[in-house]
């Protein structure tokens, strides 16, 4: 069973109170630790946006990713992939970290699962209805306070 955690956000406007840059600090170390990953969006406009950011890290931290449908066959250890896409190249990660407003069927095929809770009351919504998808889906899911332990 995937390991799930969800990560309760600050208010904040650094990484701890903003999905996307949080998002990019996890793909860094699990970058590091040889670890593949897919960040699933909403959109293709999310994913550029995550894109973005991935390009804009440090030179010594660089994060080899691709867009889904782009780069190498087997994909870059990190595919920034949205909704309504081919999810068949999948297979070789081992982390999602979901950025979209639902918990996508296929994440039951990896071993760990990323999801937010943002502090925005909107939003908190969209998480709690994706907390309980992931319970029936069979998951485990817990949560980790980021305003008591960063990540």
């Amino acid at each position: 069973m995937p390991q799930t955690t969800f990560y309760l956000m600050t208010a904040s406007a650094d990484r701890l109170g903003n999905p996307e840059l949080l998002t990019c600090e996890l793909a860094a170390r699990g970058y590091s630790k040889a670890q593949g990953m897919v960040i699933f969006c909403d959109s293709r406009a999310q994913a550029e946006r995550v894109d973005e950011l991935l390009w804009q890290f440090d030179a010594e931290r660089f994060i080899p990713h691709n867009l889904q449908g782009e780069g190498p066959q087997g994909g870059a250890p990190v595919v920034i992939h949205w909704q309504g896409g081919d999810h068949s190249r999948l297979e070789n990660r081992q982390v999602l970290v979901n950025l979209a407003s639902e918990l996508p069927k296929f994440a039951v095929q990896f071993a760990q699962i990323i999801d937010f809770v943002p502090a925005d009351d909107q939003a908190k919504v969209l998480a709690r209805r994706r907390f309980a998808a992931a319970r029936q889906m069979g998951l485990n899911p817990s949560t980790h306070d980021l305003a008591a332990q960063p990540v």
